[in-house]
Formats: structure tokens, C-alpha cells, sequence
């Protein structure tokens, strides 16, 4: 079951949001979304069964969205935190609750669906994993901790979004198939794979991850990457919800 939470003290908004979540024609068949009139009625009903993902308003009264998203956060280190709000001032202090993603209102409509799109992924991502052989080990890597993935002479080694890498003595195709087929991960370079949710800027020729590390884009590559970039990251603009 896919849990996804919205709170916000608009009871209109709260309607229209659910009218436009229950006609999306991608809405996947096991999500179940419940709204929430504030903040503490949120926090009590994660506590008992958690969320995967949660919209959440920043100003509400008795308490806000970001007291809110640190009251959670506390004990859930992977829930998906996305803000919809009319106050860009607080962009800035999100980051602080590690918020996903930062939506002004009005929000379009096929902007929303697509950032709502782009976190049901990475749920759904941190579902699958790879087995991973080693010279002497076998581990299980989920996908979600990959950042990129790098071939290296007969070898491949995963740089995990915790800053360790982990290698493994099997050839890059080995893996390759088993990457393209799941959400977010894009070939970049012969040597090369990049999950795409970690991908913090691009540019001619090289990508800049979360982490800071530059990975190449070589030429042949460049396009694809691209599509498949603004396909998880934006939405095309579309009608005011």
C-alpha cells in the first residue's frame, strides 16, 4: 500500500487536490491519500501507521509546516517531504527538515502530478535492490542508495548517496540491464550510469551529482540524458489546480 498524506488548513484546496489525485489517469491502484485539516492530526496518524509521502503546508495555525516536518522527521529519516505553500521566504529553511521538493501555490497542475510522480519512484525504487558480488562477499544494495554507478577496468564500483562506495568484481553489464529498468537511473557514458534523483545540475559535457562529485555526459549520451532528466525533474505547465 502506497500511503501519501496532504495537510493543509484550506478545506477548499484539501477538495480540490483530492478531485484532481482521484482523476489522474497514472494513479497507481494500491494508493491509498488521506487529508489532514492541521498539522498535529498529521503527526498522530503517522505515528501510528507512517506515510510515504507527505504534502505539506507551511502556514497553518497553532503549528506550522516546518515544525511539523522536524517533529517527524525526529524518528522517519525516509519519509518524502514535499511543501505546498504561497510563501517562497521559506524555501531556504526546508532544507532543514530535508524537504524533497518546494511547491508555490497556485500550483500547475501537470507540475504537481509530475513532483508527485517523481516521489512515488523513489518510493517504489527503495523497494528493489541489487545483489552485489563482490571478491569475497555478497551484498544486497538497495537502488536508492545509488548515486551513480562506475565502471572500472573488469570491475564496477556504486558511490552510495552516504558518501561509501561499495565494488564489485563483475563486469558493468552484469548490472546494466537490471539499472535501465527501474525509474531514475540513466546511462550518461560508456562507463557511466547516474541515478537521476541525485543529479543536483548538467551541463555541456558533465553532470554535477548531490554530492558534489562531476560525472561525464558524453556526446552520444547527451540527448537521451536529457529526455529522461526533464521527464523525472519537471512537468510542462499546465492548468492552476
Amino acid at each position: 500500500m502506497l500511503r501519501i498524506a496532504v495537510c493543509d488548513d484550506n478545506a477548499q484546496f484539501l477538495a480540490e487536490f483530492k478531485a484532481r489525485i482521484e482523476a489522474w489517469d497514472e494513479r497507481p491502484q494500491d494508493m491509498l491519500l488521506l487529508c489532514f485539516g492541521n498539522g498535529d492530526a498529521l503527526i498522530e496518524a503517522h505515528q501510528k501507521v507512517p506515510f510515504d509521502i507527505i504534502l505539506l503546508d507551511i502556514v497553518m495555525p497553532l503549528i506550522n509546516g516546518l515544525e511539523v516536518a522536524r517533529e517527524i522527521r525526529a524518528t522517519d529519516k525516509e519519509v518524502k517531504i514535499v511543501f505546498l505553500t504561497s510563501s517562497p521566504e521559506f524555501a531556504v529553511e526546508s532544507y532543514s527538515v530535508r524537504a524533497d521538493n518546494y511547491l508555490l501555490k497556485p500550483v500547475k497542475v501537470d507540475r504537481l502530478l509530475s513532483c508527485l510522480q517523481e516521489e512515488i519512484a523513489e518510493v517504489r525504487m527503495r523497494e528493489r535492490y541489487l545483489v552485489i558480488k563482490g571478491a569475497s562477499s555478497v551484498r544486497r544494495l538497495f537502488l536508492h542508495h545509488i548515486e551513480y554507478v562506475e565502471a572500472q577496468n573488469k570491475g564496477v564500483q556504486f558511490a552510495l548517496t552516504d558518501g561509501q562506495t561499495v565494488k564489485s568484481s563483475e563486469p558493468m553489464y552484469a548490472y546494466e540491464e537490471q539499472l535501465l529498468m527501474g525509474d531514475g537511473f540513466v546511462k550518461c557514458h560508456r562507463s557511466y550510469v547516474v541515478n537521476i534523483f541525485h543529479v543536483n545540475t548538467y551541463g555541456t559535457g558533465e553532470i554535477r551529482m548531490r554530492s558534489g562529485c562531476r560525472i561525464p555526459i558524453s556526446r552520444g549520451c547527451q540527448k537521451d540524458f536529457e529526455a529522461a532528466y526533464f521527464s523525472m525533474i519537471f512537468g510542462t505547465a499546465g492548468e492552476d489546480v
